[in-house]
């Protein structure tokens, strides 16, 4: 493996201000993403509290089932201790979901390596898992290529109620096969018995889509001693009980913050990350029928259409009787981790970092500083196969990843059209509707009745050149089968379905070529934080 970075056009505008122009990310961030804000981050954490011992045993509770390595236990300790995290999470996908829920891992493990480095004391590395959400039609497929094209494979069982994913319990002979299914797609290895006995192990072992995927994350990176820890886990849900409250108590300040923050955004050309309102409660209750979000209205919060209204005060009874009866939404999610952990980065996607952006005041309504947000790592692996028709076909990969693929290959198979044939057949269907006008011509004034009939035949004799045009592009597709394939592997690979390949394949589409040592070489490269893209030549 080696890598190469190069910078991709910035479609995100948010994104490209929030690396690029300090005066924005001064606006709505507090800590650079320089030396100097790490250890500015740190010693803010030195000066707060934390429940460090109950967070510890409840995240070896959540972890024990999936076994713990030597690595995780001991930082496990620290963090009972002293230690501070990166955090990064995604939600439980099947088959971890797509390439980018992996380089989160990696992200948050590299970046807890250096900075463990840099500052001189234990810093650990914290996948959060959002088991809490619950649209599962967002978390229940995968994809597979196929002649030049990504193929979405879901899951289909169906859920009739807005369960958590934590929660809701997929068919295991189903997903089962649905398993063997994409393993299938992705053509025999000598890695793949291995490989897909242990997935389907983890299948046989668990019930729910948060369970799922805990087990399939743990097996890939347990020996680099990665945390796990499910939003919406029960003893975790006890823990927060006390900032539930808080988040309760300040629930009008933080949603005008949120509001007014999103509106000034919107002000400077930079969108509305969350369409967020003045009356959010930016909180969901979870019952019997599913987690459904909660709104403020007269002092009261409500959802209207559940037919649950709760006073403040009855809010803090459940928070603090019943607290895995609340659940947070996009808003309040970092804001819950900051003050479960001691955070010294978040690592995030485009999109979550736009979620941040908006919170700034809500971070210190609650009297707490937002974390260094760090972009996580992009990256595209390029395969050998890949290289091969780079080099065959003269592209490079930023004109694969800036799109031009299509008008090139369109452009190519254009130039092997048979312009002779072609202008013949255009020639001879020319001269033959000719031919039929006079007919018709003759049928209007001596037998009308049989026009019906010649219009029918003429489709029929335009329908022969028709298929004798598509056969002929088909023969020539044929004689220049390899060339055109070579377009369709860099189609399917690289910018699958128009989309960058970590958005939707899994990495075990990766993996079931290059064996489990695969994700210790990921780990191995040079990458950069910077936001730039990464590209992993296997």
């Amino acid at each position: 493996m080696h890598l190469d970075t190069i910078e991709l056009p910035k479609k995100n505008k948010l994104m490209e201000a929030y690396t690029r122009d300090s005066l924005f990310f001064h606006k709505f961030f507090d800590y650079e993403v320089t030396t100097a804000g790490y250890e500015n981050r740190a010693k803010e954490l030195a000066m707060r509290s934390f429940q460090r011992e109950e967070l510890a045993s409840v995240i070896e509770q959540y972890m024990q089932p999936f076994e713990i390595s030597k690595l995780a236990t001991q930082h496990i300790k620290e963090l009972s201790s002293d230690a501070l995290v990166v955090i990064g999470g995604q939600q439980a996908g099947v088959l971890t979901g797509p390439l980018y829920s992996v380089h989160k891992a990696i992200s948050v493990i590299l970046l807890a390596r250096q900075q463990r480095e840099r500052l001189g004391k234990p810093v650990v590395p914290v996948f959060w898992i959002a088991g809490e959400d619950h649209d599962i039609n967002e978390i229940n497929h995968t994809y597979t290529a196929k002649q030049g094209k990504a193929i979405k494979q879901q899951f289909k069982q169906p859920t009739i109620l807005k369960t958590m994913a934590s929660d809701t319990i997929y068919d295991q002979k189903e997903m089962a096969a649905y398993i063997r299914k994409i393993f299938k797609s992705y053509g025999e290895t000598s890695y793949t018995h291995k490989l897909l006995h242990g997935v389907l192990q983890s299948v046989e072992e668990q019930q729910t889509y948060t369970g799922f995927f805990t087990s399939l994350i743990n097996k890939l990176f347990a020996e680099y001693g990665l945390l796990l820890i499910d939003a919406a886990y029960q003893p975790l849900r006890q823990l927060e009980s006390a900032y539930f409250s808080q988040m309760i108590e300040n629930a009008p300040a933080m949603a005008t913050s949120i509001y007014a923050t999103e509106q000034q955004l919107h002000s400077m050309g930079y969108g509305k990350p969350i369409e967020s309102e003045k009356t959010d409660a930016n909180l969901f209750y979870v019952h019997d029928t599913g987690r459904v979000l909660l709104k403020r209205s007269g002092g009261m919060f409500v959802n209207k259409q559940a037919g649950l209204s709760f006073a403040e005060q009855e809010m803090h009874k459940i928070a603090a009787e019943r607290p895995w009866h609340l659940s947070n939404n996009v808003a309040t999610r970092p804001l819950m981790q900051d003050l479960v952990f001691p955070v010294l980065a978040f690592v995030g996607g485009p999109g979550e970092i736009a979620y941040w952006s908006l919170l700034r005041q809500a971070f210190h309504t609650l009297g707490i500083n937002m974390p260094v947000i760090v972009p996580r790592l992009s990256i595209t692996l390029v395969t050998r196969q890949a290289q091969e028709a780079l080099k065959r076909t003269e592209l490079t990969v930023n004109q694969v990843l800036e799109h031009q693929l299509p008008w090139v290959q369109e452009k190519w198979l254009n130039e092997q059209r048979d312009e002779r044939f072609h202008q013949m057949l255009m020639e001879t269907k020319q001269q033959l509707e000719v031919q039929y006008e006079k007919i018709q011509k003759h049928l209007e004034s001596t037998d009308p009745g049989m026009l019906p009939m010649l219009d029918k035949n003429l489709q029929f004799h335009t329908s022969q050149f028709d298929y004798l045009e598509k056969k002929k592009e088909q023969s020539i597709l044929l004689k220049h089968q390899v060339q055109n394939n070579r377009y369709n592997t860099l189609n399917e690979q690289l910018l699958p379905d128009g989309s960058l390949q970590e958005r939707l394949y899994s990495p075990y589409f990766f993996i079931n070529q290059f064996g489990e040592g695969f994700i210790d070489e990921l780990l191995k490269q040079p990458y950069r934080f910077d936001g730039s893209h990464q590209l992993v030549y296997l």
